[in-house]
Formats: structure tokens, C-alpha cells, sequence
């Protein structure tokens, strides 16, 4: 075995010998590059929602669903609504990394202490939804105002008891700012803050006489309350009003029928107006998982519904958050072009690394190409070393230093060590030339002798 390996035609030892270290330091630059790059996404992310039942947290679980395919694990984060989330965001020491934002959210925060450290920068993924502002009222209560039991104007609810939404949510701030544009002061109306859950209670027990919701309508609440007999709807005919006084409302319409068509509920088109709801996250966020909540929220939110048409959203418009690069290149040119035909995991290591792979590779190229020549260099090495040997004993024969009987021993030796020199085949000649050389000078000595 050992004699096999020594007549192969490659040197195993002076291979590795030779481009070991240019390896490694390939090896360590590709590992640097992997490491600053960092393409593989985090295993886990946290996504704030919103209160028990709410559509913040049914579609929560849809995006968890969604990047569950990819083995991404969604924890979603209950908190108390859209204020709320956009306040975790923009604390540091909170472990958060996107939430539902709804329009307008921004405003209602600016007076509100700001957290402790550098405040992290959020960027949006895009809108998601319409989330209509729904004013659920008791026709009994309405009839007090006006004998048609239809509300359709903010003076019609003073006096009211009214719940404008929980503190941490969106709704408080967005009904105030409805009643500032009609003149109006909180205390004209008898309000009160609660979660969803209670006011829907109340309002059915008769202890409100009204609740401001802001939600989409795939909100279970929604959906019973729209159906429930003596609950009726606040109407805003002058929708485009408000929109034209705050850019993040919209005037929209619930049309007729689309609640339950064989009860005919609505009974007529309902003119409404709404925010939009936006997928917020910090800016640190890995790209891939950006790029992956992008693509599920095109596949969650990109059918019809009852407001918004098919393929209206998700949109890079009416965000007041600067859209994230990854998010804008999807809107742009739709997923990645190896994702449609990779494996996810492949597809985003490619995608983030092939600028630098391909860089590292025009400074390697050259580098490897003088392995080759060093190869050469290091196994003929181990012939030509004996040269110097053999010249110094013919150089100590030309000055008569030594009886050639001496120089005859020494010779005998050398020739020995050059029989046990391992070579590969391809360079064999080089030793058979050695020998040669040892043999004439061996002749002139016995000649001499």
C-alpha cells in the first residue's frame, strides 16, 4: 500500500501542502462574508396584534400559518391595539419586531413620553387593509335624537354614552379628532374606554348607547353586530370631507347585501370612511423574513372582500412609514426570481451572498492559479535539494580535499537517500536524472581511485 501511493501521479502531501493554506484562507473569507451578511433568517420573530378576537389577531394567525411552511415560528404579541403596538416599536428594551399600525397611529403618540436609549427606525411593508371606523349605535337611544332612529351626524351624539375605544388602541385618538373637526369637545358626549369585548356587552346590555369600533370587517364582532336587530350603523355621508382634512381617511362604502345577502343586510349602500392599516416593522428586521411577510401578505389580503376590490392591496401607498427596501422590490418586480425555483432557505443564502461570493472569487482566482506552479516547485524540490549535496563533493574532488575513497562512501550514501525519495510518476525522471549524475561522478572517482 505505501509503495502504491508513492508511484501515484499526484503527491497527495505537496498537494495539500501547497493549497491547504490558500484554502483556508479562502475557507475564512467565505465564513466572514457568511457571517456579515448573514443570510439565514431567524428561526423565531415576534408580531404584535391586537386585542382578544380582534382581526389584528385573526390575521395573525394567517401570517403565522403562512411563514410556518417555511419553518418560520410567528409568535404573535396580544397587545391592547395599534398605539399600543407602534409604542413597543419604538421601545428598544421591547422584544418586537413588526405589528399592525393603523393610519394615523403616529399622531396620537407624539405626546406621549418617549422610551429610554436609541429609538428604533420602522419601516413599512405596506397597507393591508381598509379599516373602516364603525359607530354602532342602539336605535332605541337614537329615536331620543331623532324619530327616524338614524345617526348620520357627530352633534347627534351629545349626551350619548358613548365608548370610544380602549386606551392603547387607535379608536380614542381617531374619535377625537372627529369630534375636534366637528366642533366638538369629548365631554359633549358621556365617554368611556373599554376593550372591545365589554363594550360589546354593554352596548347589548343597554348601558351604552353607542361604541366606536376600528376594525376590518372580518372582525367577529363586526360581523354579529352589523346582524344583531335594534344595532344600528352611523352613516357618514360627507366622507369625502374628512378625507380631504386627515390624508390617512379614506370614504368608502359597505355595500348592499354584502353582509348576508337572503336577509337583503345592509338594505342599501352604506357610505363609510376608513384608515388603512399598515404592516410596520423595525428596520433591523432580517430582509428575508421582510421579504417573506411581504409575500404571504399579498397571498392574505390580496382577495376581495367587503370593502376593498381584489388585488387593491397590499399597497406601497397611504403609509406614513418609509417603505422597506425589500417590500418596495417586491411591489416592484413581485418575489425573487430563485424563490420560484429554489428551496427558501437556498434561495435567500444565494440571493444575499452571490454579490459577495462572486467579489471574493476575482481576488481568489489569481490566487489559486499559482497553485499549480508552486505544486511543481515543492515536488521537484525534493530532487534538486540532492544537487547541492553532489556538488559539493565533486567541487571537494576538483580541490583534492578528500581521498576519493572518502568521497566514494559519501557518494554510496547519497545514492542511497536519492533511491528512497518518493515522487510521483509524472516527475520520476527528474530522480532517474539524479542517479545519472551520481553514477558519472562515481565513474570519475573510481577512475581517479
Amino acid at each position: 500500500m505505501p509503495r502504491t501511493i508513492r508511484e501515484t501521479l499526484i503527491s497527495a502531501r505537496e498537494l495539500v501542502a501547497t493549497a491547504g493554506p490558500v484554502v483556508l484562507v479562502a475557507a475564512a473569507v467565505l465564513a466572514l462574508a457568511y457571517w456579515l451578511l448573514d443570510p439565514e433568517p431567524p428561526r423565531r420573530v415576534v408580531l404584535g396584534t391586537g386585542p382578544e378576537r380582534s382581526a389584528y389577531e385573526e390575521f395573525g394567525r394567517r401570517y403565522a400559518a403562512e411563514l410556518g411552511r417555511y419553518g418560520i415560528q410567528v409568535e404573535l404579541r396580544r397587545t391592547l391595539g395599534s398605539r399600543d403596538n407602534l409604542v413597543l416599536l419604538r421601545d428598544p428594551k421591547q422584544r418586537i419586531d413588526l405589528a399592525f399600525v393603523q393610519g394615523g397611529a403616529s399622531e396620537t403618540i407624539r405626546s406621549a413620553p418617549q422610551p429610554q436609549g436609541d429609538e428604533p427606525v420602522l419601516v413599512s411593508l405596506g397597507t393591508l387593509f381598509y379599516e373602516p371606523i364603525w359607530i354602532f349605535y342602539r336605535e332605541t337611544a337614537a329615536r331620543a335624537v331623532d324619530r327616524s332612529g338614524t345617526l348620520s351626524e357627530f352633534p347627534q351624539l351629545r349626551g350619548l354614552r358613548v365608548n370610544e375605544g380602549a386606551r392603547g388602541s387607535g379608536t380614542p385618538g381617531i374619535m377625537y379628532r372627529l369630534l375636534s373637526a366637528n366642533l366638538m369637545e369629548r365631554d359633549d358626549v358621556k365617554p368611556s374606554f373599554l376593550e372591545d369585548t365589554p363594550a360589546v356587552v354593554a352596548l347589548l346590555g343597554g348601558d351604552l348607547d353607542a361604541m366606536a369600533l376600528v376594525s376590518a370587517p372580518e372582525s367577529p364582532f363586526i360581523q354579529m353586530l352589523l346582524q344583531t336587530p335594534g344595532i344600528r350603523l352611523f352613516e357618514f355621508p360627507n366622507g369625502e370631507a374628512y378625507a380631504r382634512r386627515f390624508p390617512y381617511v379614506s370614504p368608502v362604502t359597505l355595500p348592499r347585501d354584502v353582509v348576508d345577502v337572503s336577509r337583503d343586510v345592509p338594505r342599501r349602500d352604506l357610505p363609510l370612511i376608513a384608515t388603512t392599516t399598515s404592516l410596520v416593522a423595525r428596520e433591523g428586521t432580517h430582509p428575508a423574513l421582510l421579504q417573506l411577510f411581504v409575500q404571504a401578505a399579498s397571498r392574505i389580503h390580496g382577495g376581495g372582500g367587503w370593502i376593498a376590490r381584489a388585488g387593491q392591496f397590499p399597497s406601497a401607498q397611504q403609509s406614513e412609514f418609509p417603505l422597506a427596501k425589500d417590500a418596495e422590490r417586491y411591489y416592484r418586480s413581485g418575489p425573487p426570481l430563485l424563490q420560484r425555483y429554489l428551496p427558501f432557505w437556498l434561495a435567500t443564502l444565494v440571493d444575499r451572498t452571490w454579490v459577495a461570493i462572486l467579489s471574493i472569487a476575482v481576488v481568489l482566482i489569481p490566487v489559486f492559479r499559482l497553485i499549480p506552479p508552486l505544486y511543481v516547485f515543492r515536488v521537484r524540490s525534493r530532487v534538486f535539494r540532492w544537487y547541492h549535496h553532489l556538488r559539493q563533493i565533486e567541487d571537494r574532488l576538483e580541490r583534492g580535499n578528500a581521498p576519493p575513497a572518502e568521497l566514494l562512501e559519501e557518494l554510496d550514501r547519497l545514492d542511497e537517500k536519492a533511491a528512497a525519495v518518493s515522487i510521483p510518476l509524472a516527475y520520476t525522471d527528474e530522480l532517474y536524472a539524479l542517479r545519472q549524475n551520481i553514477d558519472l561522478v562515481r565513474e570519475r572517482l573510481r577512475k581517479l581511485q
